[in-house]
């Protein structure tokens, strides 16, 4: 079991206060030390507009952005000039939907869509289809919330121009089979993006291996700065997609007439960019690193699975989705009691859950429900915070006045 907790500021214990149970890390994870020290390590020592200055503080300044490019890169399996820095895993969606949607799909084309993805996979997709006439088309899970290779090869063909799928699905835990996926839409000449945001803090990725075309995450989920994300994709289809913002320092030459662009990655880097965003979430990705990901996966099966087991122990708890594995996250009902209650009594016990639709509706009408609580687990999780949870958990019904 990983010992991490110690690395957390926030997840300290003040002095004569109450343990912090934080689990709503799919929302987002908390920030170690290490990441807040480089972030308040650039600012004091290296902040400066990179690649505008030739001074030496402007030379430091770029060299970070740089290194924190090249860091991601290898972290995720890509090339340098196929890592782009945008706001978050929402602007990376948009980024692709915008330029190599609106320029490559037409009408009577398909998009194909997992209904389980959140909303920032799905509504972009939406409003292409609707102003290029195209169809969203979606793919649905099966009873235990997995999606099947057979709904894949159904919804899959040749009028598919791009699939949109997350690769763990932010409500069930549930990863999809991305190999599979891939070679079905690669089969009929269509486009994958993958949505990692809720994958990436659990395993190692390596988007070339992979064979996805384009990938997106943000900074926020992997224990690094909100504010920052990245899109990933493979270097034709950049060096061939229209800028998606425009402006200052993602221009070649600008002339009364017209302007050219930069190269790629950096056309598609309008503006000052947040500097210290890259540079934070360079730092998650090295502490992550540190702690080996055989490590990290070992510990967060291990807090997940001793979670499942202790819920299914409680009557009247609907557990949704059912998979051998699951990543991350379990969503759950309370008989007779809504989730808005669940997590407020939770609350008064010091421990967070979310509750609501997690931006997920469509998959929660799939489901039969409107809402659920949704537990979800990282890296500082220990068995003594599952302790916690179960244990304020079994109490609500009697607490509501259902009994136990």
């Amino acid at each position: 079991m990983l010992d991490v907790r110690k690395d957390f500021p926030i997840l300290q214990v003040p002095e004569a206060g109450k343990r912090l149970v934080y689990l709503d890390t799919a929302a987002t994870a908390q920030r170690p030390n290490q990441v807040i020290d480089a972030i308040c390590e650039y600012y004091k020592n290296d902040n400066a507009n990179p690649h505008r200055g030739v001074y030496e503080l402007g030379a430091r300044a770029t060299e970070r952005t740089d290194s924190a490019r090249h860091t991601v890169a290898q972290f995720v399996g890509a090339d340098d000039e196929e890592i782009v820095f945008t706001q978050n895993t929402t602007e990376s969606v948009n980024l692709v939907a915008y330029t190599w949607g609106m320029a490559n799909i037409n009408a009577g084309d398909d998009i194909c869509v997992y209904v389980a993805e959140h909303h920032s996979d799905m509504v972009p997709w939406q409003r292409v289809a609707k102003r290029t006439g195209a169809r969203v088309v979606y793919m649905y899970p099966d009873e235990n919330g997995v999606l099947t290779e057979e709904e894949m090869r159904r919804k899959i063909s040749r009028r598919t121009k791009i699939v949109c799928c997350a690769m763990v699905s932010n409500v069930l835990g549930i990863k999809i089979d991305e190999k599979a996926l891939i070679e079905r839409a690669h089969s009929v000449g269509a486009k994958v993006l993958l949505d990692c945001a809720q994958s990436i803090p659990h395993f190692r990725h390596d988007f070339h291996t992979i064979g996805c075309d384009f990938a997106v995450l943000s900074g926020h989920k992997l224990y690094g700065p909100m504010g920052i994300g990245v899109l990933y994709g493979k270097k034709a289809l950049l060096d061939a997609m229209e800028p998606f913002l425009s402006g200052g320092d993602m221009i070649g030459i600008v002339t009364e007439d017209g302007a050219t662009w930069a190269e790629t990655p950096r056309k598609f880097e309008a503006g000052t960019r947040n500097v210290e965003g890259e540079v934070g979430l360079e730092a998650a990705i090295k502490y992550l690193d540190s702690l080996g990901w055989e490590n990290i996966e070992a510990h967060e099966r291990e807090i997940v699975d001793y979670c499942l087991s202790g819920m299914k122990k409680i009557p009247h708890i609907e557990i949704y989705g059912n998979a051998p594995e699951r990543y991350g996250v379990i969503s759950f009902n309370v008989e007779d009691v809504h989730p808005h209650d669940v997590a407020s009594i939770l609350d008064a016990d010091g421990v967070c859950v979310r509750a609501g639709h997690h931006c997920a509706e469509p998959l929660m009408r799939r489901l039969g429900i409107g809402r659920c609580s949704r537990a979800s687990f990282g890296i500082y999780n220990t068995k003594e915070d599952v302790d916690a949870f179960l244990d304020s958990l079994g109490k609500i019904r009697e607490f509501m006045g259902y009994g136990s």
